[in-house]
């Protein structure tokens, strides 16, 4: 009775593995559909919201009559005097080098020990509460120790951007791979699939949906982090120009220019990321959760 379930089990995992491309254009056609909206109104309602709120930041300066706070006109011409200098493009690139670097070991590290923690359940046990301890604790709470570890150099903010993503990556690793529907795995098993086969072919595909979530979450973080980081632990970068422009004359209009333009690259990265959806493996993952 046992092998009649197994074959049985078998059959229906294969009908669902197989059918899974048609259900993923099946979904991705009736997702398209129910937006119903052409491809230029995306791209006009973000602006008829960015152009709406401008106005309204215009008006709710010059109706308070305080020079406390820039227009959008002083901010614009605050990023043109930047780029004029050279320091625009150069605090860009020193905050997107710290954050590429920190940003890339936490995904190197954080998404195969979340994978492994994952499958592994004696080894969950064993890591998780250490995990649990270190997860919460603010990255920013690291800066003194960072600081007299790797002194004022680029290293201490890349410190505490790992910290501050390596964690929500791990985690949606964990989660993606705990909450993967058996009846895959069953199949998998069922057609003689190697363990490196069933990582590559079923697991790894199965949880990118997640594990994508999770980087989206800690590049927002990281983002965060190395503001503050570059405020106090370095001379260069974004989080600088803000503590830079508030220390040294009161210049708000390139304080807010430096948030616009944190704002900007933040919005850029994650447009970025979320093209990884894209990708048929990924795709494939979202069709079957």
């Amino acid at each position: 009775m046992r092998a009649i379930d197994d074959v049985s089990g078998a059959a229906v995992s294969e009908e669902k593995l197989v059918s899974a491309k048609p259900l993923r254009e099946t979904r991705a056609h009736t997702r398209t559909s129910a937006r119903g909206a052409p491809d230029w109104l995306s791209f006009a309602l973000p602006l008829t919201v960015a152009g709406f709120f401008l106005v309204l930041w215009h008006l709710g300066v010059r109706l308070s009559g305080s020079d406390l706070f820039p227009t959008p006109a002083e901010v614009a011409r605050g990023v043109i005097e930047l780029a004029q200098r050279g320091l625009l493009l150069k605090y860009i690139v020193a905050s997107l080098f710290r954050v590429s670097w920190g940003f890339a070991l936490a995904v190197m590290i954080g998404v195969p020990l979340g994978l492994m923690l994952g499958w592994y359940a004696r080894a969950f046990q064993a890591l998780n509460p250490l995990i649990q301890i270190f997860r919460p604790i603010s990255p920013i709470a690291w800066i003194p120790l960072a600081i007299l570890w790797f002194g004022v150099t680029d290293m201490a903010p890349i410190f505490l951007i790992f910290l501050a993503s390596v964690f929500p990556i791990t985690v949606s690793a964990i989660a993606a791979v705990q909450n993967m529907q058996p009846v895959y795995l069953r199949a998998a098993r069922n057609f003689g699939l190697s363990r490196g086969e069933l990582f590559r072919q079923v697991i790894l595909r199965a949880s990118l949906p997640q594990i994508i979530t999770g980087i989206r979450i800690a590049l927002g973080v990281a983002w965060l982090v190395v503001v503050a980081a570059e405020m106090i632990a370095v001379n260069s970068g974004l989080g600088y120009l803000i503590i830079d422009a508030r220390n040294a004359g009161k210049r708000y209009d390139l304080v807010v220019a430096g948030m616009v333009m944190i704002g900007l690259i933040g919005l850029m990265l994650d447009l970025l990321v979320r093209q990884l959806e894209k990708f048929d493996e990924v795709r494939w993952g979202y069709s079957n959760r």
